[in-house]
This record gives C-alpha cells, structure tokens and sequence, in this order.
C-alpha cells in the first residue's frame, strides 16, 4: 500500500538523504574518531541500500529494510534513554511508525489491542490543509504560523486517559515541485489565506500528490496530563448546562486525570447561608456524598467537629485517608458511619468560599484506604479558582432565574419591555449617586405602537356556576331533610319547624337563586342543623350512620356540600390551563418571528393583550408586515385553541362551551406602564376607547337581535373599519384553504356601545380536527359535533 492514498498535496517518500550528509561531516581528518567509525558505518549501509537515499514508497519496502533503518537511526534512539523518552520517527500525518523508543511500545501496548494511535481532532481536511501549509512554509519560504498543539489521547493500563503532546523535529525532510505543479504566487497565498476552510481552493492551488516529500519527521511526546486536564476542566465549568446528563462524567474522568485515580468520584454540596446547612444542588446529575439520600443538613450534624472547623473557620481542604480507622476512634460519628456506608474509604473535603463568603464544598472520595490524602488534596490548589468562578456564575444565574420566575409569576413585567425598565433603574440610580437624593421613577410609555386583542371566554358561565350551586343546596337539604325524618319520631315540634324551613329553602332554589339564598342556608345548617348532628350522632345510634354519610359529602372545613361546584370549578381550571399553555407555547415561536410584548389574563377563560412596534423593539427594523404577520398569527392561533378545548371538553368533569373573539383596532397608539397599579394601560383619551371597547364588545348583542355576537363554534372577529374586514377575508380564505375554519362566513352589525359606535364583526365557524382509525383526518363545525351528539 502507498503511503497516503487518501487525498494529500505530496507524494511521500521515507528517505534518510539528510540524515546520512549530515554524517558526511564528521568526516574530517582531525574528527572525533568515535564519530568517524559511526558515520562510516551509517554511510556504508547507504551505499549499500541506495533506495534509503532515493526513497521507499511503500510499507513492504520499510518493513523489508527495518534493520538498515534500525542502524541508521540508533544515535537518534540513544539506548540509555530508551526507557525514558516516548520518541518515534514518522511521516507527516501518517499513522506509519519508522522506529520508536521502547517506553512509546510500552505505553501504545498498555492501550490494549483495540486502540488506534491518531491525533486529536484532526481530519481529512485538516491533513490536506496542513500539507499545503508545509509546503509554503518549507519551499516558498512564507511566515504562516499554522502551529497548533497536537496531542495523542491514549489510555493507560488503569483505563484513564493520558494526554501526549507532540513536538516534531523537521530537520531531515526536503521538498520538492512535481513536473507539472503549478507555482504559487503572492495572489495565490491572499487567497488561500482568507479561505482557511475552503478545501477545494486549497486543492485548486496544490492538487493532490501534486510534490514530493523525502525524508521523515522524528517525534517527542511528553505527557500533558495534568495541563490538558486542567484546561479541559476550565472548558467544561464554561460551557456547563444543568440539563446535560453527560457533564458529570466528563467530570469525573478530569478529576481521575488529574489524580491519576481511575475510581475517585466527585460530588458536590451548595452552602445556604440563611439556615446554616449544606444543600443538594438542584440538578439530578450532581452527587453529594455528605449528604447521601439527604436533600439537605445542618452543617454542624453533616461533618465532624475537626472536618467543620478545618473547613468553616480555617477555610482549608479536610482529607480523610483512612475512614474505617477515623471511624473505630470514633464510632459515634455520622459523618464518618455515613461515608462508609457508601463504601468510601478515602476522602478530600475542600471549601469553595470567596473571602469571608462560603458557597459550597467540593467533595472528591474513593473506595480505596489512602488513596486520597492530605498530600495529593494539594493537586486541588490550581482546581480551585477556576471552580470558585464557576460557582459564582452558578448562584448569579440561579438569582437571575428565580428574579424571572417572580417577574413571570408575579409581575406584568415582559421580557420584551424589560430594558426600558432596566434603562429607567440605571437613570435613577446614576441621579441618586450624582445627586445624593432620592429619585422617584418615571411612568414607562411606549409610543405609536399596535394593539391586538383576542379572548376565548366561558360561554354562560355565571349560569353554569349558579346551576352548579343549585345542585350543591338541593343536595345538601335534601340528605338533611333524610336525616330529620329518621329522627321526628320522637315527634318534638322543634324538628317540624326545621323540616318546614327546609322545604321553603327547597322550593326558592327551585324558583331561582337569589343573591342571598346561600348565604341564607349555610347560616341556618351552621347554626341549627350541625349542632343537632353532632348531638345526635353521640346519643342516638340509629341516626349516627346517616349522619357519617352526610359529613362524607361534605367539603373539608367549608360545611358545604361542594361536589358539582367543584366540577364546575375544576372545568374552568382545566380550560384555563390548557388554553393558557397553548398560548403560551406559540407565544415562544411568535417571539421569534419578531419581539413583541405579551400579556394574558385567566378569569372565565383566557384573554390575552399584544403591542408591537419600533419603540418596544428599540431597533429601526418594524415594518408592518410584521403586523399582519402577528394578526394572521393569532387567528391561527385562535382556531388551534378552539381546537384544543374540544379534544379536552370530552374529559371535563363538567361540560362548557367556548366562544372566541379578536378585537381590531386601526390605528397605533400609546402605552404607558402605571407604576402605581403596576400595569400596562393605554395613554390619552381617545385611546382609551380601546379599552372601553375591550371590556363590553364580547357581550354585545348583534343589532336588532338579541343574539349575541360570540358564539360557540365561531370565531367573531370586530372591527370598525373597511380596510381591516378586506385584511381579515384575506386571511380567512388562507385559513379556509389549510382546513383551520369553514367556508360560512358572516358580515354583522354591533348595537352601539357607550359612546362607541358602528362595529361591525366578521363571524366564520372553526373547523374541529378529528382523527380517524385510518390516520387520516375529518372536519366538523360546531354545529355538526351538536347534532352528532344529539343523534
């Protein structure tokens, strides 16, 4: 086999040309005479086997003259050093080793029959690239600086992975032009230099086997263990992400680098400063050995009494080396007991604290007695600071999360506004350092932006819950009403009275609830009916079993029975969960398309709020087509959501229907955030007909009807202006043509609202996606699921 038939820009021939003139030199009359019969015998083995000085081509060739080469090299491969240099004479990027010194075959055997000697990182490309960087550097004479450490990762007979760097020696190779190598010129070398990655460039410039190489390269490798390591770790706490599983390991494998121990393990335990106590760090992948299954304890339970002021007060590393005998002298101790039991007999404690602040403790243990000690616990002096930053990094971003956390949950603060805010904070702080006084905040106003609004509301909710209650006091009274007749026949007055008052409660929820009906009832059973219970089902054991049925239905502390409103509530739970999330989850994507600020609301359904433009963008980027794309977006969305109720209305617990809205407003507008109520309002008067409009369009009526204009099953988009009914039909033909809504459209007017008037809306039925055995998909309207349901 040729060496390198793959792809590469020289022909290589093994050659010793340069190797053998330098030895002509040591001929000289007044020469050392060692050196002279060792240059003469090196230059009769050359005279002999000329093909050494023209070049073998081949690896039959090298192996069929191994003993010729053997002598040639010998001064290069000094006996006396062989067990301690890892030297080889090679080729450029070949795998071919010519000779190498006995401490290289020990290692490269030790890597077990499996292993495959081959430089890190380093590809095809990269070797054909390196080539022709060579050359440049070799022939032509150019200052191009392509160095880069390569290393050998090889493992050792205990499974760790050593670290080799490599260092040549080119003194004994030449390079020369084929006979139809094209020559390199100055606009050439331009090119290829902006073109690093460009190997087709590289290949037009120098084609493949294109020069020829004779000689060879010699090669030292040292071992870099502990630098790559090192480096490595700094690497890994830099990119580290909680949700790669694969982190720890690497982690590990550093740490068994860095000692040299191929079963030393790494945990790690965070520091809470308010309760004094040592934590589990939040993320499933990290161990703690100190505190074992535990999620956390106090500090001064978790260590013994030396390894807690050695590391709280000293703030210095606590290496145990024997834990079965720290153990027998103290056989009381749970720290030691606790690391025994998960069959660690050596151990390294350190503290990771910046100055005076503690953040943690870097816990390194293995199942073997001294294997860690206090002399090797000193390799952790050049870990430590790099781990300490890492750390640091680590509680910043775990504030910035719970501070986004608190600001999702707990304020109307969006991500895409949040530097308006922060711009306002640093004007108020840099006043207050300037000035020395306080500084109040500025109302935060976006100005000429859009405004979207969509809702998908409960459809007659109040009803609903009001039936629900119904139920609930009928239920209630009625298992009373069981209870009293059982125990009338003692036929005291005051019983009939009751049963009376029952049968008035009865039939006034019958004939409708009033404001008052509940309350009504809830004190008449607390005050009369439950006090007689109590008595009853001490002193009468007949009633007693009803009166068990009776407390089973009702709601833990609240006295009431609270079976259907709790479907009902739990209904309305679930539909404002699962609109809020579908929202939610296309918001990330309509993020994407262009930012913009978000808001939603949960009450009897989920609304939501939109603003975009320039000024909550910050960049000259908005155009309206942005805009439209957002709208188009949420009419989409609407559909999907619509959707989404459906395949879960199946499972509610009560049934309740939906009806879905967008309101339209033509024109931009200004918002201002009211520090006050902390809340995003409209600006000026004539906005705040948007506003008016929001809150009472959803129940109007359409004109001349007393039907109201959202419906179940259909989406009613409002608006007041032609421009946008033509936007919207545009939109709903696109979403009529992806099966999203049905082809029945309808153009209504709205009565007129306070002091708004000539609405109109837009109302087309959804389409409801439903799977069949076959994979494939049906449409149905709302309408078409009712009468399928009624049949």
């Amino acid at each position: 086999m040729a060496f390198l038939e793959e792809d590469f820009p020289m022909q290589i021939h093994v050659s010793f040309e340069k190797l053998v003139e330098s030895y002509k030199s040591y001929l000289i009359e007044d020469g050392d005479p060692l050196l002279k019969e060792r240059a003469m015998r090196v230059l009769k083995i050359a005279d002999q086997y000329p093909e050494l000085i023209e070049g073998l081509t081949n690896i039959q060739q090298v192996e069929a003259l191994t003993p010729q080469i053997d002598a040639i090299l010998a001064d290069l491969f000094s006996d006396i050093l062989q067990q301690n240099e890892i030297k080889f004479a090679c080729l450029p990027f070949n795998e071919l080793i010519i000779k190498s010194s006995r401490r290289y075959k020990k290692i490269v055997a030790e890597a077990g029959e499996d292993y495959h000697l081959e430089l890190r990182n380093f590809d095809e490309k990269t070797m054909y690239i390196m080539g022709c960087s060579i050359i440049l550097i070799q022939h032509y004479g150019y200052n191009i600086d392509f160095r880069r450490p390569f290393f050998y990762d090889i493992p050792d007979k205990n499974g760790i992975t050593r670290h080799y760097r490599m260092l040549y020696n080119g003194d004994y190779l030449t390079i020369e032009k084929g006979p139809d190598t094209p020559e390199i010129t100055d606009k050439d070398v331009e090119i290829l230099l902006d073109n690093f990655d460009n190997i087709d460039i590289w290949k037009e410039k120098f084609p493949p086997r294109s020069w020829h190489f004779k000689g060879f390269i010699l090669a030292n490798l040292y071992d870099a263990t502990s630098d790559v390591s090192l480096s490595d770790f700094k690497t890994n706490l830099l990119r580290y992400d909680k949700s790669d599983v694969a982190f720890t390991e690497g982690f590990h494998n550093i740490f068994q680098s860095i000692f040299n121990l191929p079963q030393i393990k790494v945990g790690f335990s965070n520091y809470n400063h308010e309760e004094k106590t040592l934590e589990r760090v939040p993320y499933n992948n990290v161990d703690s050995f100190v505190l074992n299954t535990e999620q956390k304890r106090a500090c001064s339970s978790a260590l013994c009494s030396g390894s807690f002021y050695t590391i709280f007060t000293k703030k210095q590393f606590f290496a145990v080396s024997d834990v079965e005998r720290y153990l027998s002298s103290n056989p009381s101790e749970h720290f030691y007991k606790n690391l025994l039991d998960q069959n660690i007999k050596s151990a390294i404690f350190a503290p990771i604290a910046d100055g005076d602040t503690f953040l943690g403790l870097l816990e390194i243990v293995s199942p073997n007695r001294q294997e860690l000690n206090s002399i090797n616990a000193n390799k952790l002096l050049d870990v430590m600071p790099y781990l300490l930053d890492s750390v640091k990094r680590s509680r910043e971003q775990m504030e910035n999360e719970l501070e986004i956390i608190i600001q999702n949950e707990c304020t109307s603060i969006h991500p895409s506004v949040y530097w308006k805010f922060r711009k306002e904070a640093k004007r108020v702080m840099t006043t207050q350092i300037d000035t020395g006084t306080s500084v109040a905040y500025r109302d935060i106003v976006f100005k000429d932006v859009y405004p979207l609004f969509g809702q998908i509301d409960i459809k007659g909710s109040s009803e609903a819950r009001n039936t629900a209650v119904q139920k609930d006091l009928l239920l209630q009274l009625k298992e009373v009403k069981k209870i009293l007749n059982q125990a009338n026949t003692s036929q005291l007055p005051v019983y009939e009275e009751f049963l009376f008052r029952i049968d008035t409660f009865i039939q006034g929820i019958k004939d409708g609830l009033q404001v008052d009906s509940e309350r009504g009832i809830l004190d008449f059973l607390s005050r009369d009916i439950h006090p007689l219970f109590k008595h009853l089902k001490a002193h009468d054991e007949s009633i007693a079993p009803l009166i068990e049925v009776y407390d089973d239905l009702l709601e833990d502390g609240m006295g009431l029975v609270y079976k259907f409103r709790k479907s009902y509530d739990e209904s309305v739970m679930l539909i404002n969960k699962r609109m809020a999330s579908v929202l939610d989850k296309k918001q990330e994507e309509a993020q994407r398309m262009y930012p913009h600020f978000f808001e939603r609301f949960k009450t009897d359904g989920v609304e939501h709020n939109m603003y975009i433009g320039e000024s909550i963008t910050r960049e000259d980027s908005f155009n309206k087509i942005y805009l439209y794309n957002l709208r188009l977006w949420q009419l989409q969305v609407m559909c999907e959501m619509e959707n989404a109720h459906y395949k879960l209305s199946k499972k509610l617990p009560h049934p309740l229907d939906v009806a879905s809205m967008i309101l339209i407003f033509n024109t931009s507008l200004s918002v201002r955030f009211r520090m006050d109520e902390k809340r995003f309002d409209v600006d000026g008067t004539y906005n705040a007909r948007y506003e008016v409009v929001k809150k009472r369009v959803d129940k109007a009526h359409i004109k001349g009807t007393d039907e109201r204009v959202t419906q179940p099953g259909k989406i009613a988009i409002v608006y007041s202006q032609k421009e946008d009914e033509r936007e919207y039909m545009r939109y709903i033909k696109f979403l009529q043509a992806k099966q999203y809504l049905d082809d029945t459209v309808e153009i209504v007017e709205l009565e007129d609202l306070q002091a708004v008037t000539g609405l109109k809306a837009i109302r087309v039925k959804v389409l409801y996606k439903i799977p069949t055995s076959n994979e494939d998909k049906k449409y149905y309207t709302y309408d078409d699921l009712m009468e399928e349901i009624r049949s």
